[in-house]
This record gives structure tokens, sequence and C-alpha cells, in this order.
């Protein structure tokens, strides 16, 4: 149903001739690639029938989130039927770390003080952990297919850390909620300049 939504809306916005969309869809929480592979296969199909019916077609891609540690670990199988990574940091820092971000604010503060996390790490990306899981994520998804688009969407998007270490990892975007996307740019900027500079 979502599926079909975002075609007849592409499809309808592609007959005003003005504009021509390309829809990347985008399956969360997957675990495997036959998984992925599975929904591929039916999103593709309800893109079909909808260009059957309405006699236009778009171009569009289907990609996932990397939200599970197992599916970073196996991004390179998943890369398969993955045009796209999409990191969602939140989820993967929830099941990396085994926190609830809704029951975190009880006790992060005793965990900084006490030195177990340096910081808060639905603030700042955990670089050691989760970080460790994006870079090999990114690195395995690319060796499959080196024309993968990847990149982070939630919080950690917009954390000037957290963007850094994304573009040293290769990531090609961060997604954020809009207000922190000045702090975002900026930090990608000086991110890009501290590379050049070496």
């Amino acid at each position: 149903m979502q599926a079909r939504a975002i075609f007849e809306a592409a499809v309808n916005v592609a007959k005003e001739g003005k504009l021509k969309p390309v829809p990347e869809v985008m399956i969360p929480l997957v675990a495997t690639q036959r998984e992925l592979a599975i929904l591929k296969a039916l999103v593709d199909e309800t893109a079909q029938k909808v260009f059957a019916e309405t006699g236009v077609t778009v171009d569009y891609t289907v990609g996932t989130m990397i939200e599970l540690p197992r599916a970073a670990l196996q991004a390179g199988e998943i890369a398969q039927s993955a045009a796209f990574f999409s990191f969602g940091t939140n989820d993967l820092t929830q099941t990396t770390l085994g926190i609830s971000r809704d029951d975190a604010g009880k006790f992060l503060q005793a965990y900084s003080e006490k030195g177990i996390y340096e910081k808060d790490p639905f603030v700042t990306l955990d670089q050691d952990g989760v970080g460790e899981l994006v870079k090999i994520a990114a690195e395995r998804g690319k060796r499959t297919r080196p024309s993968i688009k990847l990149g982070i969407c939630g919080e950690h998007g917009g954390d000037p850390a957290s963007v850094e270490f994304c573009h040293r990892a290769g990531l090609d975007y961060v997604s954020c909620s809009p207000y922190r996307v000045p702090i975002a740019r900026l930090a990608a900027a000086q991110a890009a300049l501290k590379e050049a500079a070496k």
C-alpha cells in the first residue's frame, strides 16, 4: 500500500511535466539479503502495476535502513538488492548497545560520570562500537556495489562530531531535523576542509 502510494504520487507529479521525480523506496529493519530481495520484488511488482495502469513510468531506486548489527555485518550480501543504505543510527545505537532511548535518560548521566560512555550515544555517535559497524557495512556494501549510496538519518546527522565521522567513513550524506541542518552543513564543510588540509 505504501509503495503504491509512492509510485502513484510520483506518476502524478511526472504527468504535470515540470518535474521528474526519482523516488527512493527505503525498506526498514532488514536482517538478511533474502528478506530485502523478497520485499524489493514486491516493490518492483507494485511499480510495474502502477506504470501499466497509468501509462507513465518513473525511475526509482530501492534500498534499506541498516538498523540491526546483523544487517551491518551482512551488508555485502544485502547490497546485492540495495541501491542505497541509510544507517538508522538511533535504532542501530539501541540494538548495538542494548539501551532503549526512551529509558536512557534515567541512567546515562551516571554512565557518563563513571566514564562508561564519554558522551550520550544518542547525541554523539559511539564511534568505537556503532561507528565500527557503520564502517564495516559501508566497506562491505561498496565492495559488492561500488555505486551504492550511503548516508545516515537521525539526530546524529546534526551532531558535528558524528558528521565528521560520517565524512571519514565515506558516507555520501547525513539527514537530520530541519533545525539542525545549518549545524550539519557547517560540520560537513569543516570535515571536508580538514581532509583537504591533510
